[in-house]
Formats: structure tokens, C-alpha cells, sequence
């Protein structure tokens, strides 16, 4: 029964979603300095989350990496760390989302079973 909630799959998605753009940007942040290296980014969760099928991946869900735009630096790399800082911010705060779902649930899960702790 509680393995059917769709709010509980979706913060999972999200989480996961997240964990895989914080890689994503990690890698940004250490190619900064690679001539030639072009910045990358997952698609937005909204775009690649499909409701219906949350149990199966997407084939073009998480694993889509976009070029993040941006200007070319002289030696070709196109990493800005202070659009990574925002984009790891943006990813922490969707991250923090979907941790609070979990906790929330959670407690109305032991409420509703006569469980105050």
C-alpha cells in the first residue's frame, strides 16, 4: 500500500534527479580549467518526469545532458563557476524539497497508524 504513494515516488525522483545534476555540475567545476571542455547540465525535473511511468525511467530522463550555454573563454571552455554556485544552489534547494515530502509523509503515516513518535 505505502509503496503506491505517487507523492513518495516523486520526491524520489526529484532526489535522485538532483543527486544526478549535483554530478553533473561537479564535473563542470572540475573541468574549469580543461581547454575545450563544453559545460553540460540535465534537462529540468519537470521536463524529464513522467507521471504515469514513475517506476521505469525514462529513456531520455536523466540521462539527457543539455550544453549548458555560456560564453567560450579564449582557450574554449565555457564553464563559468559562478552559474555552476547557482545551478549547486538550485540543486540543494530541490534536494531540501524533496527531503521534506519524505519527512512530512512520514508523519502523517505515524499519525494516521496511532504513532505520535
Amino acid at each position: 500500500m505505502f509503496q503506491q504513494l505517487a507523492i513518495l515516488k516523486m520526491a524520489g525522483a526529484l532526489a535522485s534527479h538532483a543527486g544526478r545534476r549535483q554530478e553533473v555540475i561537479a564535473e563542470n567545476i572540475a573541468q574549469a580549467d580543461t581547454p575545450g571542455y563544453r559545460a553540460r547540465d540535465l534537462a529540468d525535473f519537470a521536463s524529464t518526469y513522467d507521471a504515469a511511468d514513475v517506476g521505469s525511467p525514462r529513456p531520455d530522463g536523466d540521462a539527457v545532458v543539455v550544453s549548458a550555454a555560456g560564453a567560450a573563454s579564449p582557450n574554449g571552455n565555457t564553464v563559468s563557476l559562478e552559474s555552476e554556485m547557482v545551478r549547486a544552489a538550485d540543486v540543494k534547494q530541490q534536494h531540501d524539497l524533496a527531503l521534506s515530502v519524505y519527512r512530512n509523509m512520514v508523519s502523517v503515516l505515524r499519525t494516521s497508524l496511532g504513532r505520535s513518535s
